[in-house]
């Protein structure tokens, strides 16, 4: 018993206590005791092991990594990245940097960072945007102070770089959106014109069609131009530019504006009649925005069916809510990607940009409203607008 004290008290768990002779009592108390070393010695490997892979870890990410004894400046521990990040070389000691480099020694070691904060320091005759977390713990009676800095600098670039990509794309496919069935307009009535000016008698222009015409073309284009605007603080935005509008007018809007381009694609859009008398209050060049998206969706989802159809329809619920509707009978949506529709930037088109239904549901958020998605693949989606 002397003896395995005297090892637990030198950590020294090595020792092996003979199981194979003598007494059974004292057999088995050697049995006990070399248990007892087996299982500190697996808890040990099992720390170090941990620490190694922690270790491991810490040195091969991009965040610099630093702790010190606060009363010695001693280092405990430090990273490559903390290294290179500073243009300084290894440290044993912090005041190394405090002789070298006063300015970083201010920035980094003496000011507390307890909240995260942005700081700029000299690197290399160069400024180097900082991001710095600092906190202080205890090991026995010394006080270490744990310091984690990362270089934002190419970070910042590079998200503003792809900010701008993306707000691009995002504008690039919402100006597409309604340039698209304008210029089909504008082409139908173009070849209309010129029709009569061939052959007056046998193809007389209707006037009643020119105007209808040049009327959605007229309300698209400032649709277009407000969305430009609105869309460049669509997340600051706080009130919308809400007005009665009946839903028949909203209806027959998009029958105006989208019929042209789908004749040549022989894709049938109609609405239902019941309720299109009802009015509802919204900003009508959003929610226009909001239904060319989600028709331009359902027809290329149907443009490969037997009878391609897409049909408008509005009801109440029984909350009172109004529901504007959007059916095709096109291929559907796969149950797997159900949950990621909305997701900005996410897509399964060859050309998408997979900001469409994210940005209709800001949309309907603005109007706290909602959309709602019923999908059957193989025989079509049906999207709801909740106001």
């Amino acid at each position: 018993m002397d003896d395995f004290f005297e090892a637990v008290k030198y950590r020294d768990f090595s020792r092996w206590f003979n199981e194979r002779s003598g007494p059974e009592d004292l057999r088995q108390l050697h049995r006990g005791f070399n248990e007892v070393n087996r299982t500190i010695l697996e808890i040990n490997n099992n720390k170090e092991a941990q620490y190694l892979y922690l270790q491991k870890i810490l040195e091969m990410i991009n965040t610099g990594i630093i702790a010190y004894n606060i009363e010695t400046g001693d280092i405990l521990w430090s990273n490559d990245s903390f290294e290179n990040t500073l243009g300084i070389p290894s440290l044993k000691n912090i005041k190394f940097v405090e002789k070298r480099k006063i300015e970083v020694y201010q920035a980094i070691f003496k000011e507390n960072h307890a909240n995260s904060n942005t700081v700029t320091v000299a690197v290399d005759n160069d400024k180097v945007q900082l991001l710095i977390s600092s906190s202080v713990f205890k090991i026995q009676e010394d006080s270490f102070k744990l310091v984690v800095i990362q270089n934002i600098d190419k970070t910042l670039n590079k998200n503003e770089s792809e900010a701008w990509k993306k707000l691009l794309s995002v504008m690039t496919h919402e100006i597409m959106n309604s340039i698209a069935p304008i210029s089909s307009l504008a082409e139908t009535l173009q070849s209309n014109i010129q029709s009569t000016i061939d052959n007056p008698e046998q193809s007389p222009l209707e006037i009643h069609d020119l105007k209808m015409g040049i009327e959605s073309i007229q309300q698209r284009s400032v649709g277009l131009m407000k969305f430009a605007k609105t869309y460049r603080s669509l997340n600051k935005i706080t009130s919308l530019n809400l007005g009665k509008v009946r839903i028949r007018d909203l209806f027959e809007t998009m029958l105006n504006l989208m019929l042209p381009s789908l004749h040549h694609k022989n894709i049938e859009l109609s609405f239902t009649p019941e309720m299109t008398d009802v009015e509802i209050e919204i900003d009508k060049y959003l929610i226009e925005q909001v239904l060319i998206n989600l028709i331009l969706n359902a027809v290329e989802a149907c443009q490969h069916a037997a009878e391609p159809k897409v049909t408008l329809s509005v009801q109440r619920d029984i909350e009172s809510s109004i529901i504007i509707r959007i059916a095709d009978n096109g291929k559907g949506i796969p149950d797997e990607i159900m949950d990621k529709i909305f997701v900005p930037f996410f897509t399964t088109k060859k050309n998408g940009s997979g900001i469409g239904l994210s940005l209709c549901k800001q949309i309907m958020m603005l109007h706290d409203g909602k959309i709602q998605i019923h999908s059957i693949e193989g025989k079509g989606t049906m999207i709801s607008l909740v106001f």
